[in-house]
Parts: C-alpha cells; structure tokens; sequence
C-alpha cells in the first residue's frame, strides 16, 4: 500500500513549528500547561525577546571546514551544549520522561528527571545512564534523604535542586485546568476538548495518562502522590535557607560523592552564595517565567554571574532557548551549555521521542551555523567579542556593578 502523498512529513524544521503542531495535537488545557507563565507573562516573553535583542557580527571568508561543541557538564560528556531540563508530568505523550530520555542518550547529551515526572527514575536511567535527578525542597529531612538515596541506587550522575518555584496563580489568559486524576468522570469533563484531538486520544487509547508522581512515592508503596498531593506537600514545607542548601548538598555527596547543581540563580550574591554553599554548578534561570513575574530574562542577567563565579564553578543557562543561534549567544555570554524545557516538551507532543531528538538535531545544526558564519573551530573560542550586545542589555541583580567592585578591591589593596 503507497503512502498518503498528503500526509504531513514528521520532521519539522524549527521550534516553532514542533509549537505549532503541539497545539494543533493537544488538548486546549494540556497545550496551556506547556505554555504556562505567570501573571501578565512579562518575564515568559522577555525570555525569548531578549536573545533577539543579540547580534552576531559573521566573517565573509576564512570559515573553518570542521566545528567542534562537545563539552562537558557536572563531570558528562555531552556532544553539544544542551542538556535537556527537568520537567514535571510529561504526560503529553504515553512514553513522557521515557521518550526524553532515549532521545537525550541518542543525541549524546544529558537527561534530568524531575521528582514530579510522571515516569520513575528506574525507568529512565534504564534507557539513559547519563540522567541528572531533580527535586524540590519539599517533606521532611528524612523524606529528602530517601529520596536522594533512590536515585542514587538508581544510577542518577547529578543531583540538581530546584528553589525558584513560588507556582504563581492568576494568568492573566486563564491558567489551565488540570485534572487531579484520569477517570471516567475527568474524561466526561474534558470529551468535549478530548474529542477534537482524535490522534492525541488514540495514543492513549491503551495507556492512559497517570497524573502522579512516581519519584515521590514512599519505601514500599506502589504508587506516588497525585500531582496535587505533591503540591501540597511542597507548600507545607517551610523555604530552605542558605543552611538548608549546604545540608542538602553535603547529603548528596556523603551518599554518591556526585555533583550537585543549584537551578534558578539570577542574582550575583546569590551565586557567590552558592559557591560558598560548595555547589558544583548554578543554573542561571527564572523558571520558565513561571516563578516571579517581572524578574528579567536569564541570557540579561547571566554575564554578570559567569564574571563573579565562572572561574569557580561551573555556570548554565536555562530560559528561552529556541535555536541553535540562542544556545551559541548564551555560550557566548559565559554559560557553559543551556538547558531546554518548552522546546523538547513540543517536540514530544508533536512526534514523541523522534520530536524530542527532532528538536536536538535543529539546536545542534543551529550552533554548527553559527560558528561557521563566525569563523570558529569550536565553542570554545566564543566569547562577547562575537556578539552585537545594545547598550543597557544586562541586568546586574544582587550586584553594584564592576566599577563598585574595582573599586572594592583598590580600597582593600591600600587598607
């Protein structure tokens, strides 16, 4: 039997066109959760705005023939700097974190796993030995242990703490509603958007969507909390202080001697903070802008972070990445690699785990480009010199600036 002649090609040639084709695939409430952001979305648009506020300035000859960008993060080899970023409840396609996972290990980069996923971290460090586990400050000590110690046995390579999340409410274009569990009355509840998505729907047909969280279940329990079970859970726990990061980090390395990452950094005392905290590497985010709204976009605030800590510890950038172009200008800015949330989540609900490598191979040609125009070998000869930087880009949080600091140290030198 031929092929439909009609039928639309899988492969897809950018980000927003594996957008594009999650929304016309999801369900309206599923595509909502994907976009999410807060309040009026100011620090969610700033994300991406802000990379286009950036420039290159390419060489017309003199173009090197091969182009190098492997690095390494937390002690992995990754064959370009992109590693995926931990994202809770993947349930936008039946195999979810699974999926990610075989596609990440296929790319020769890194899978991180989030205690919300919706597959366990024995499932995906089955198909991807290169996995970081991800967690929030949620239960009690003796919780966080546990479950430090599950991903350890494992085989999980990193732990990454997550502390910039506060789930804020009131969208100002309506937050989407998410059902706390699939049965037959959610699914009476949501036929009416269910139903104009049939490819969707079919792809369940025989393994619907477990809306728990596996990685927060309890020694000897079968199942882990809903969703919303975990939320709670996360707000009956008191925030972390500075103590709390050093003890978390201290437990990780006592247990696995392995790195340990802080995600969602955007201000310099804040990384000076960590460093002190012995962190092995900061992400330099604001969580997708679906924590604070108003707080700027990571590529602006990244700069001053990467001058006052890159020497001591390793330094990411997770926020807005939509092409090889950004990752290129965020390595540029002093990051280290990227880490992708939205992009690889469309590119699951648009093709499963081939959308999720779709997406990869598109970053991966994107900073092969780049450097080409540019004439480099590698991603390590990038540096701001090859950047078209407006004046009043950056934003130095937490941070008087380096006159401030020159001027700190000429005190202390003649003291």
């Amino acid at each position: 039997m031929s092929k439909n002649p009609w039928a639309q090609n899988p492969w897809f040639e950018s980000v927003a066109v594996a957008q594009r084709r999650a929304k016309k695939r999801l369900p309206s409430s599923v595509y909502g959760a994907l976009v999410a952001g807060s309040e009026r979305g100011q620090s969610t648009a700033d994300n991406e705005a802000a990379f286009m506020e950036l420039g290159f300035a390419p060489h017309v000859a003199g173009h090197r023939p091969e182009r190098s960008m492997s690095t390494t993060v937390m002690g992995q080899d990754v064959s370009l700097p992109v590693i995926i970023s931990p994202t809770g409840v993947q349930a936008v396609h039946p195999e979810g974190e699974v999926a990610v996972a075989k596609a990440a290990a296929s790319r020769g980069t890194v899978m991180s796993l989030s205690n919300f996923a919706s597959k366990s971290i024995e499932e995906v460090t089955a198909v991807a030995p290169s996995t970081f586990f991800q967690m929030y400050w949620t239960g009690d000590r003796d919780v966080m242990i546990q479950r430090m110690q599950r991903a350890h046995a494992a085989g999980a390579v990193g732990l990454i703490a997550t502390l910039d999340w506060s789930f804020s409410m009131g969208r100002d274009w309506g937050s989407p509603e998410i059902p706390e569990k699939v049965d037959f009355k959610t699914a009476l509840k949501f036929a009416p958007q269910v139903v104009r998505k049939p490819r969707w729907l079919k792809s369940f047909a025989t393994n619907l969507p477990d809306l728990t969280a596996p990685n927060l279940a309890a020694p000897g329990e079968q199942k882990g909390p809903t969703f919303f079970g975990a939320y709670y859970e996360w707000m009956t726990t008191p925030p972390p202080t500075w103590d709390d990061v050093e003890w978390m980090r201290e437990q990780w390395h006592q247990l696995s001697g392995k790195p340990f990452m802080l995600k969602g950094v955007c201000r310099v005392d804040d990384a000076r903070r960590a460093v002190d905290a012995g962190v092995t590497a900061i992400s330099v985010s604001n969580h997708g802008g679906n924590n604070l709204d108003g707080t700027p976009a990571p590529i602006r605030t990244l700069p001053a972070i990467a001058d006052a800590v890159g020497d001591e510890i390793e330094v990411l950038l997770d926020g807005g990445i939509r092409r090889g172009s950004d990752v290129v200008k965020a390595v540029a800015m002093g990051a280290r690699a990227v880490m992708i949330g939205r992009a690889y989540l469309w590119g699951l609900a648009a093709n499963g785990e081939q959308g999720v490598g779709n997406v990869i191979d598109i970053l991966r040609g994107g900073v092969d480009s780049a450097l080409l125009g540019m004439g480099l070998s590698s991603i390590d000869e990038l540096s701001r010199d090859h950047l078209v930087i407006p004046d009043g880009f950056e934003r130095r949080l937490g941070s008087a600036g380096p006159a401030a600091v020159a001027s700190d140290v000429a005190s202390q030198a003649t003291a």
